[in-house]
């Protein structure tokens, strides 16, 4: 079933690099808005039946959200249009808030390490941390000063007594070295990063012997492609259909070609919004929401990218 949406409408917008917007959505009719909780992401419906998930900035205090969106010069549509045509004034629908990337707010320690855009969850986690009264500290790194969306606030966060700022510019031949912050952060540290595939694969590797629960990450983009082999059905339990999956489609064309209605926004497997029940069969996994354990159960898929490893799969839809 289609999720509940409600209706936004743009407040501000406001350059905060050469290519970063940020935007201020609140309710036109003054309606309270749903829980943002540190880390969570926001889902927008676009113009041309796009939906794309952004990180808000902050929690929702004061009865709006905020985002930051960069322009990709590869854009499927989302940044795109929000850098071109978006105007103070329209209204979009969007989806409650959804946390895929929570914060653990008992953690004696919080290790936040941020590449280019990846700043904004972190800049939220930061934000609450202090209002916790928590110990943490934040590792950025930006192709130089200019391109350092949010500096001055992290500055200013750090001021005020939690939490330390360390930035990290290419430009001035200062590059971060994830291995040694992980080194040097305790060993009851959570560690967060959030910002490109190698920035994340980097992580990856440094954190490999801390315990997984203390280790968070989101990533822009799924590292394997997505699954488009084809050759297997899936079997729409509600709905009654079996739907033949050929080749070259993803699991989720062949749902939506069948007139099954599944909310999706980032086609890529990172935003979890169209993640499944698996009844049966054996998916194959390509996406980057769902946990190791979730994976190994095979009680959920991410249409959007994954497939199947056996000659059926029999989903709750």
């Amino acid at each position: 079933m289609p999720q509940e949406t409600f209706t936004l409408q743009i407040r501000q917008i406001r350059l905060e690099t050469d290519d970063v917007l940020s935007f201020e959505l609140a309710s036109p009719t003054q309606d309270p808005l749903p829980v943002a909780p540190a880390g969570a992401h926001l889902e927008l419906h676009l113009p041309g039946a796009l939906q794309r998930s952004y990180s808000l900035l902050d929690e929702g205090l004061g009865g709006c959200y905020r985002i930051a969106v960069k322009r990709e010069p590869q854009s499927r549509g989302g940044s795109a249009w929000l850098h071109s045509q978006a105007r103070v004034g329209q209204t979009l629908q969007a989806q409650a808030p959804r946390n895929d990337f929570a914060l653990n707010e008992h953690a004696p320690e919080s290790i936040l390490i941020a590449g280019g855009i990846g700043i904004t969850p972190l800049l939220a986690m930061a934000r609450r941390l202090n209002r916790l009264g928590h110990r943490w500290s934040l590792h950025y790194a930006a192709p130089s000063p200019d391109r350092m969306a949010y500096r001055d606030c992290l500055q200013a966060l750090a001021a005020d007594g939690h939490g330390s700022l360390h930035t990290y510019c290419s430009s001035e031949d200062r590059r971060l070295d994830i291995a040694a912050v992980v080194r040097a952060s305790g060993p009851q540290a959570h560690l967060y990063c959030c910002g490109p595939a190698g920035l994340i694969d980097d992580f990856i590797t440094a954190t490999q012997d801390r315990p997984p629960e203390r280790v968070h990450y989101e990533r822009f983009a799924a590292r394997h492609a997505a699954s488009t082999e084809g050759g297997y059905e899936a079997l729409l339990a509600r709905s009654g259909k079996t739907v033949k999956v050929s080749a070259g489609r993803t699991l989720l064309d062949a749902i939506l070609d069948a007139g099954v209605d599944i909310p999706y926004a980032c086609s890529q497997g990172v935003c979890g919004t169209c993640r499944t029940r698996v009844i049966s069969g054996t998916p194959d996994h390509r996406d980057e929401c769902l946990t190791e354990a979730e994976r190994q159960s095979n009680e959920a898929i991410i249409p959007c990218c994954s497939g199947a490893l056996s000659s059926s799969l029999v989903l709750d839809l």
